[in-house]
């Protein structure tokens, strides 16, 4: 195994391949930047390195500062976890010149599939099914029309270079193609320095299904199973569950297969998701793969009984998985709600600041992955997810409603989040009979939901300020006047209606 790892992340993701060291008995070495001094992840790490500044090209992009702390403290592996580096071709090259290993895939798996055009070509060639399509980025409006004509509207504008929804425009008429190129080329373009952009049919009612694949170095591949992933807020996953509720058996095992087929096709190796599209028709289509690990990946854990990550180490060891396909069952239900700090009711827009107080859930059944703590501030400069919430039970139903004990137990003051939003969801009807597709956020109306909540909540806070105040009352009865004074005027009563709304809220 490795001497030691440094881990190339921040936040609940750091944390999580840490610990799957410290089960390995592997040392490790994190980085931080200065907005991350009192991280979690920084806190619980024998040994961190300081990378000077905030931002992300300035800290957790920088090779040249990562790869030099590599070697500074004696690492011989680096972990990349996911976001930043983790599918950034040049940096896995630079870990091999260093004589540093990547847990990861290979440089060449990485080109083949980082760019969309090119991995859909590579699909195609595999005999996996593709989304009908323009084979090149588009050079013009008129291209653009005369494509959009042929498929016919709706159609989706994509970033070949793209991820995270970023790029990415949906198009419902031949009014909205210019502006929608425009912006498409322009967020591309500040998102990944590059602005082609091409067309793709757009599905109706699709489902997000995405298939885990882990392979080794000698030529095994496996996959363990699937990831319904349709619950999305900006074309970004929010709520992931595992098995779908939308396909059966066999669709399941024939989509697994394609996955498989496919990280054979370019040599994969190491963790893996194969992203597909699953229309009404449940016929399915190749998307894109993601190469490093994925946020969701424990939903897969919780119903496969593998630690992925774990499995991550040891193929990047140079270890073969004593795995066999068969053995690999799905067994019971698992679903995932990603908490984030942000105002659901402002288009999901990051709110970032300090938790002054939290109560985490632990019911039975119930993970949580997550890397803040009551006083920890959640900076601005890096994405706002607070923790990933997991439930598991026998059966879909005792998972959704372990869930939603975890819900109406978790307690987050100080920042406003979606915990209320993930109520909403998991008891929406839609959600319970498993009947939702990408398009589930457009067509149910949250936010009168949320809006209902508050104003209950808000009297039931303010009642409870009242109370308060009048038990705060009958304390300091034995208080001379300018002490009962002070202590009126002091702010606590504006503290607890504060706090208390959003602990509710």
């Amino acid at each position: 195994m490795f001497k030691k790892v440094l881990i190339a992340n921040r936040g609940e993701i750091a944390l999580r391949i840490m610990r799957a060291a410290k089960e390995l008995k592997i040392p490790v070495v994190t980085i931080h930047s200065d907005a991350d001094i009192s991280a979690l992840h920084v806190l619980l790490s024998p040994e961190s390195y300081h990378l000077e500044g905030v931002t992300p090209s300035e800290t957790y992009l920088n090779i040249d500062k990562i790869i030099e702390i590599a070697k500074k403290s004696g690492a011989d592996a680096i972990h990349p976890g996911y976001g930043f580096l983790s599918e950034n071709e040049k940096f896995a090259k630079a870990c091999e010149e260093n004589g540093i290993t990547f847990i990861g895939p290979s440089p060449s798996s990485m080109k083949a599939m980082g760019d969309k055009l090119r991995a859909r070509e590579l699909a195609k060639k595999a005999g996996v099914p593709v989304i009908p399509g323009t084979e090149k980025p588009i050079t013009s409006l008129e291209e653009a029309k005369a494509f959009a004509n042929e498929v016919g509207y709706p159609i989706i504008l994509k970033a070949p270079a793209g991820g995270g929804g970023r790029g990415m425009r949906l198009v419902k008429s031949e009014d909205e193609l210019k502006n929608s190129i425009e912006s498409a080329k322009r967020e591309s373009l500040g998102a990944f320095g590059d602005d082609r952009i091409y067309i793709e049919k757009y599905l109706e009612e699709p489902h997000h299904i995405e298939i885990q694949v882990v392979a080794d170095k000698f030529g095994n591949t496996f996959h363990l199973f699937e990831r319904e992933c349709s619950i999305q807020r900006r074309h970004q996953k929010v709520i992931e569950e595992s098995p779908s509720p939308f396909i059966d058996n066999k669709l399941r095992l024939e989509i697994a297969r394609n996955g498989v087929k496919i990280a054979k096709a370019v040599g994969y190796f190491n963790a893996g998701t194969i992203e597909f599209l699953v229309d009404k028709y449940k016929k399915f289509y190749f998307l894109e793969m993601n190469t490093r690990l994925q946020v969701e990946h424990p939903v897969t854990e919780l119903v496969t009984g593998i630690d992925i990550v774990k499995a991550q180490f040891k193929i990047a060891a140079g270890e073969k998985l004593d795995w066999k396909q068969e053995n690999i069952k799905q067994s019971g239900h698992a679903i995932e709600a990603r908490i984030y700090a942000e105002d659901v009711l402002n288009n999901f827009n990051p709110s970032p600041g300090k938790i002054v107080g939290l109560i985490n859930p632990s019911n039975p059944g119930t993970r949580i992955d997550t890397g803040v703590y009551q006083g920890y501030t959640i900076p601005i400069y890096y994405d706002s997810m607070i923790a990933k919430l997991l439930s598991y039970g026998e059966t879909r139903e005792e998972a959704i409603n372990r869930m939603l004990v975890a819900l109406n137990e978790y307690r987050l003051a100080g920042v406003k989040n979606n915990i209320v939003f993930h109520k909403i969801v998991m008891e929406s009807k839609n959600f319970l009979e498993g009947k939702y597709s990408t398009n589930f956020l457009n067509e149910f109306d949250y936010v009168s939901e949320i809006k209902k909540i508050r104003n209950e909540n808000i009297k039931n806070v303010i009642l409870a300020a009242s109370l308060t105040y009048k038990m705060m009352e009958k304390d300091i009865k034995s208080v001379d006047e300018r002490e009962k004074s002070r202590w009126k005027t002091s702010g606590r009563i504006e503290s607890i209606y504060k706090n208390s709304f959003r602990l509710l809220y």
